[in-house]
């Protein structure tokens, strides 16, 4: 036996066990006594700037100040773009990431999510005209999505050809300038650009045939179990009080 690898062992064992425990992002949270919550940067009705207070505001940032209330904590919104979402709670730049995160497989090996708090749709949307009636009317065709979401996912396997964009609005405007036949977003965001439509530009339907359903959750970093828990129980007694509905 190697005496002088063993003495390094234990001398190194003993230096570990005497380092404080890393603190979970919990304790720093409550330490800052500040939330901090990356969200869309302009996807309506989730996160976006108001037009009048340039503050801003939509379901996630509701959320997120829901949530830093439970927290007793105040919440920081930091908008950023939808390929940004996992990127900024990895590298430690935000607490958790409030945006319409979709749980995939290659998100969650890359941060952990909390529990699923809604059930989302993507949704297709082309010109009221359009003569196509289920998704796969549209395999091989053009559509319109945000660059690196899970509408551009739902595009791909439905063997469409993505047209990605880094905002909703300009991926509706290209199909508003005939640039793609339709629009992939979720069902709140597609919903509220068809109403739009009949008042403004060429007007637009929906697909009824969802392109993807998917559970949105709410992005950590890794190996955070105390804020975790921390956060699946605040979305349990959200969801219970009805808070999430209202908001």
């Amino acid at each position: 036996m190697n005496w002088k690898c063993l003495s390094l062992t234990v001398a190194f064992a003993g230096m570990a066990a005497a380092l404080p425990a890393k603190a979970d992002q919990l304790d720093t949270i409550m330490s800052a006594k500040t939330l901090r919550c990356a969200t869309f940067a302009d996807v309506p009705p989730f996160a976006s700037p108001d037009p009048k207070t340039r503050e801003m505001a939509g379901f996630d940032v509701d959320l997120c100040g829901a949530i830093a209330k439970e927290l007793g904590v105040k919440a920081e919104i930091k908008p950023v773009s939808v390929e940004a979402r996992v990127p900024e709670v990895k590298l430690g730049r935000v607490d958790i990431t409030v945006a319409n995160l979709a749980y995939t497989l290659s998100r969650a090996e890359q941060i952990q999510f909390s529990d699923p708090y809604y059930l989302a749709k993507e949704m297709l949307i082309v010109p009221a005209d359009d003569a196509g009636k289920t998704k796969a009317d549209f395999a091989g065709q053009r559509i319109a999505s945000t660059k690196g979401s899970t509408s551009e996912m739902s595009i791909k396997l439905n063997k469409s050809d993505p047209l990605t964009f880094q905002d909703t609005a300009s991926a509706y405007l290209a199909v508003q300038q005939g640039k793609a036949r339709g629009m992939v977003a979720n069902t709140m965001t597609t919903t509220k650009f068809v109403n739009e439509s009949k008042s403004k530009g060429k007007q637009m339907r929906m697909i009824e045939e969802p392109m993807l359903y998917q559970p949105i959750g709410i992005g950590m970093a890794k190996d955070q179990p105390a804020l975790t828990a921390k956060i699946n129980e605040i979305l349990r007694k959200l969801d219970t009080s009805g808070e999430i509905n209202k908001i």
